[in-house]
This record gives structure tokens, C-alpha cells and sequence, in this order.
């Protein structure tokens, strides 16, 4: 890892923010350092020294992050090599693969934690350790309502899986295999292999889902160290990271490099070029937002509209592509994927390594041009996001659709109605629902408020009668999100949701409804007197929760469109430092 060796003017130890805490004559910073030699600590360890909190979510029931307990070993390594005080804090775990309903419902919770926590503690500094899919914008946003010098350490993919011969991508061939299973074309035994070969390391999903995409945008918005988001978990170049991250935290402590300088308009936008260049999860989108809306940048649908049709797709990783993040990595990682799009982003902005990012990526090489593809041979010519509006979806809705199959792309069929996920998946095999290749899936009650939490339902599955005719995709609406790993003509977040009146609410089996990517447009082919009707007879549902936490996230959040931000946390407003003498 090399960094930026130019000289900045330093802050002198009573400039820490931690010295409010330790540093003054008062009885609190008596008790305060009292309290840290019943830690165990002298006062040369500690006292003047920057104070790094290292949010750490790690938890022995998230896979994607089992060895971030010996990362953040590494991290305080470079911290202390660095002449710093490292202070470990565990912070909530979302993990994907078994937080129910979603973990998107406890993202703004993360977010939460991580901003108080970094408030209210002696902290000059923070490194935030997550990577399984939510986790990577929770801390971030936390982190950037707070901003304090900060650096990213991602959990970094898994190793690729294996099978009898064949590569497998986690989640990607998950579906994929269970689709086989339905249709009859593999039996019990094989699926037990399977679970064995799909995830066999440590890290997060190693095709392009959300993890990758998510921790790819953080290095390309620059709040890791170069290259860090494609080392692969298990390799020891990771550990070698996490060290050099700790190191780093403690010189921007005292540059007074904080997140907002990073955190720019110009940095947002390169991070939705990143993604669409990637042709990464339609997650990144809903994520970006929220994050931005916390820096104070108003990213909006329009500018990843915007962004992607002049952006080429140039990972050649699946669902999207053929290869994995494994691939990725050794053909160059980031720094190398950057630098071929390096006429599409903004190289005069600063990143936590570097003054420019333009310094942070020059030399950087491509090894593998079949993974890291040129610019004038992408895998598609525009980003693999596209932004839809119409009828049906009048603040937006999102399509993956260099996952999907192009005869998809402009189509017009029937819809058979869901109204919830337990319906759908009781019913879908029901041969009275008359479905056929042609046929518009449509799932409503699983957005934001909805699902609750807007879980990844988006993904519907193909009826089995078609499965074995050897249909593979379908076109499928809902308000819902999907995996990152998923793929087919799935349209999502649809906005407004079902669950406050917006117009998937009013659909009915039946109805006519077109899709029409290259036009960007989704509409409800039904007349607008029809349509008042059917409202003026909705019924808005019932709230779900009397009390707790799924209270207060039915009063505060907002619609996807904006991100799935708590509205209190989303507004601009001062916060005061907490007093502590």
C-alpha cells in the first residue's frame, strides 16, 4: 500500500478532540484517566495521542465477516506503529444471509449506533470494518453525519466456489441450481454437494452483488486504502491492508482530514459511474442516496439515469458476466478498473491515501482484459442500471437489465397479482393462475414500509411448469428490492410502494402492463378514469407495529426513491458536541 508522503500542517495534541476528555485539570478528566488505567493502560499510551475507534462487525453468526476479529488485530497494529491509541468497539452485524425479515430494515439502526457512538466517545478517528451488503453504507452514513477523519476497511470477497468441476458464484449460482432443482434436471444429492461448494471461505458474496458493489463504491468514492475492496478475505495482503489502514488513520487524525473533505458531489458521482461501469447491484442506488443525503449531496434517480447511459460496462463479472471477484482482483482491482474509466471521473478530488485520486490510480495496470474489459470492448455499452418511470412508477423504479434476457427488454403482458410474498410463493405453482412465458409477474406489499423493510423479494420465482419448458425469465414488478447476485427482468423499487396507495396498489390481474427499457418506461395499460376508481376504493393497511424499534421505523422512513433514510437523520441540522469536562 503506498500513500501520499506530502507534509500537511499537523494539529498539536490539545487540538485532539479526544484531549476535551483526558487533557484538562478538571475532576471528569481525573476520573476519565482513572478509569483508563483500570483498563490497564499507562498514560504514555494513551495521553496526546490520537484515539482511533475501530467499529468492528464482526459476530460469530455473520459469515461474510468470521475473520474481522484478527483483522481488527491488524488495524490496531498499524495504529500503534503509527503512535496512536486503538480502541475496539462492536457495533450491530447485519448478515444477509440469516437476519429476518431484511437486514435493510436495521440499516438506519447501524447508522445510528455508529454516529452516536462516535460522538459521544474520546474519539479523533474512526476505521469502520463491515462489507456484507448493508453494513458498508450504514457505517458510512453514521460515520459522515459525524465527520471525523475516517478510513473504510472492507471484509473483502470469498474464495470462489467449486462443484464437480465447475466454478460457482454465491447466491448467482444459488438461484441458478435451485431453479435446476425445480425443474427436475438435478436431484437431493447434488444439492448437498452444492451446499458444501457455494461458500467455502471467509468474505462476502464474490460475484458483483451488493457487497462488491458497495465496497467498490467506497473505494472508488475514496474512503479506503487503494485496492482494498478486491482483496480477497482470506488473502494475506488483507491483513496487510487493515494494517496499512490503521496506520493511515492516525496521520489524517493529524492532517485533520475528515470524511466531508472526501465525501464531495464529485466523489458521489464517480461512485454511481464505478457502479454502473460494474454493472453492479440495483441496491448501490437506494444505498448512494441515503449515503449522499448525508454529506449533504443531493444525488438523485436522474443522475444514475444520467450517469449510466454514457458509462460502458466494463466487469465481466457475474450474474452480469462470467467471472468472480477472485478474477477481478488479480486482473488489476479497482485502481485498475478506474484507471479505464478515468476520462468518465472526477481525478482532481481527494481521497483518504491521496491528494487527487488521479495520483492514487496513476500507474495503475490492467493484467486481464477479458475481466477488466477496454472501453471499446465493453460487455454492454451503457451502465447495467436503468432508470424507469411512468404510470406505474411516477417517482421511479430500477432495472439490472444486463442480467436480464434482451427479448424481455420491451414487452407487453398480462399481470398476475401478488399481494404478498406468502401468497406468492404458496401460489405460484397454481395452475388456475394461468401463467405462461408472457405473463407480468407482480408483487405489491413488500416495500419500504410494506415489507417490512423492503426485503430482497424481487427475484420471483418462475413457476414450475415453465421451469421444466426451459423458461429461465420472466418479467416481474414489485416494489420490492433483490440480490445484489440475482438477475433476470426483474424491475424494482418501484415508488410510491403498494403499502401508501402508490399505483402498483391498484393493479389488478389481468391488466395489461408494458415494459420498455430502451425508453426508460413502465406503464399500467389501463385508462386513467379506471384507475381513479380503483383508488378511490383503497384502503390503506394497518400499521404493523405497536411499539419498539419497527415503530419508530414506520413513522420515519421515506420511500426509495430517497433512499430509505430515517427522516430525522436525513434532514441537515446542527448537532452539538456532548460536553465533557
Amino acid at each position: 500500500m503506498t500513500v501520499d508522503p506530502t507534509p500537511r500542517p499537523r494539529r498539536t495534541p490539545e487540538e485532539l478532540r479526544s484531549h476535551q476528555w483526558y487533557g484538562t485539570d478538571g475532576l471528569r478528566s481525573f476520573s476519565h484517566r482513572a478509569r483508563t488505567r483500570q483498563l490497564g493502560y499507562l498514560p504514555e499510551e494513551h495521553l496526546g495521542k490520537p484515539v482511533v475507534a475501530i467499529l468492528n462487525t464482526w459476530s460469530d453468526i455473520n459469515p461474510c465477516h468470521q475473520h474481522l476479529r484478527e483483522r481488527a488485530e491488524a488495524v490496531k497494529r498499524g495504529v500503534w506503529q503509527a503512535g496512536g491509541f486503538p480502541l475496539e468497539f462492536p457495533v450491530a452485524t447485519l448478515s444477509e444471509t440469516f437476519q429476518k425479515p431484511t437486514p435493510m430494515l436495521y440499516r438506519n439502526l447501524l447508522s445510528l449506533e455508529t454516529e452516536e457512538l462516535l460522538r459521544s466517545y474520546p474519539v479523533d478517528g474512526a476505521v469502520l470494518m463491515g462489507g456484507c451488503d448493508k453494513t458498508t453504507p450504514a457505517l458510512l452514513m453514521g460515520a459522515a453525519s459525524v465527520d471525523l477523519p475516517t478510513v473504510f476497511v472492507p471484509a473483502g470477497p470469498m474464495l470462489r466456489g467449486h462443484w464437480r468441476g465447475r466454478t460457482l458464484g454465491s447466491g448467482t449460482d444459488m438461484w441458478r441450481y435451485w431453479d435446476d432443482k425445480r425443474a427436475g434436471l438435478i436431484g437431493d444429492c447434488e444439492m448437498a454437494e452444492l451446499e458444501c461448494g457455494l461458500a467455502r471461505s471467509p468474505g462476502h458474496c464474490m460475484t458483483m452483488g451488493t457487497a462488491s458493489t458497495m465496497t467498490g463504491a467506497a473505494e472508488a468514492l475514496g474512503v479506503t486504502m487503494p485496492g482494498a475492496s478486491s482483496i480477497p478475505a482470506v488473502d494475506s495482503g488483507h491483513a496487510r491492508m487493515a494494517a496499512a489502514a490503521g496506520r493511515r488513520i492516525v496521520e489524517m487524525v493529524w492532517e485533520d482530514r475528515r470524511l466531508s473533505t472526501v465525501l464531495t458531489r464529485e466523489a458521489y458521482e464517480d461512485a454511481v459511474t464505478c457502479v454502473c461501469a460494474l454493472g453492479g447491484s440495483t441496491n448501490a442506488v437506494i444505498h448512494l442516496i441515503a449515503m449522499a443525503g448525508r454529506s449533504g449531496v443531493d444525488l438523485t434517480l436522474d443522475d444514475f439515469d444520467r450517469i449510466a447511459r454514457t458509462t460502458p460496462v466494463l466487469a465481466d463479472i457475474r450474474p452480469g458476466g462470467k467471472h468472480l471477484m477472485e478474477d477481478f482482483h488479480y486482473a488489476g482491482g479497482m485502481p485498475g478498473f478506474l484507471s479505464r474509466l478515468r476520462d468518465l471521473l472526477h481525478l482532481d478530488r481527494p481521497t483518504v491515501a491521496h491528494d487527487t485520486l488521479r495520483e492514487q490510480i496513476a500507474g495503475a495496470l490492467v493484467h486481464d482484459d477479458d475481466v477488466i474489459r477496454t472501453v471499446d470492448n465493453p460487455l454492454a455499452k451503457e451502465g447495467g442500471i436503468a432508470v424507469l418511470r411512468g404510470n406505474l412508477a411516477p417517482n421511479g423504479a430500477v432495472i439490472k437489465h444486463i442480467a436480464a434476457e434482451p427479448h424481455l427488454l420491451k414487452h407487453t403482458g398480462p399481470a398476475v397479482v401478488f399481494d404478498d410474498y406468502r401468497t406468492m410463493q404458496a401460489t405460484i405453482n397454481d395452475p388456475a393462475l394461468g401463467i405462461t412465458a408472457d405473463s407480468v409477474l407482480v408483487l405489491r406489499g413488500s416495500g419500504p414500509l410494506g415489507g417490512p423493510g423492503m426485503p430482497e423479494y424481487g427475484m420471483l420465482p418462475i413457476p414450475d411448469h415453465l421451469l421444466k419448458q426451459g423458461v429461465r425469465d420472466m418479467v416481474r414488478l414489485s416494489d420490492a428490492r433483490m440480490s445484489g447476485t440475482s438477475y433476470g427482468a426483474c424491475v424494482l423499487h418501484i415508488a410510491p410502494e403498494s403499502h401508501v396507495g402508490g399505483p402498483l396498489a391498484l393493479v389488478e390481474t389481468g391488466d395489461p402492463i408494458t415494459l420498455d427499457v430502451a425508453e426508460r418506461t413502465l406503464r399500467l395499460e389501463v385508462d386513467d378514469a379506471e384507475l381513479e376508481r380503483r383508488r378511490a376504493a383503497w384502503q390503506p393497511p394497518p400499521a404493523r407495529y405497536g411499539r419498539g424499534y419497527g415503530a419508530l421505523y414506520e413513522e420515519h422512513i421515506t420511500q426509495a426513491d430517497t433512499g430509505c433514510d430515517f427522516a430525522f437523520l436525513a434532514r441537515p441540522g446542527e448537532v452539538p458536541e456532548p460536553y465533557a469536562g
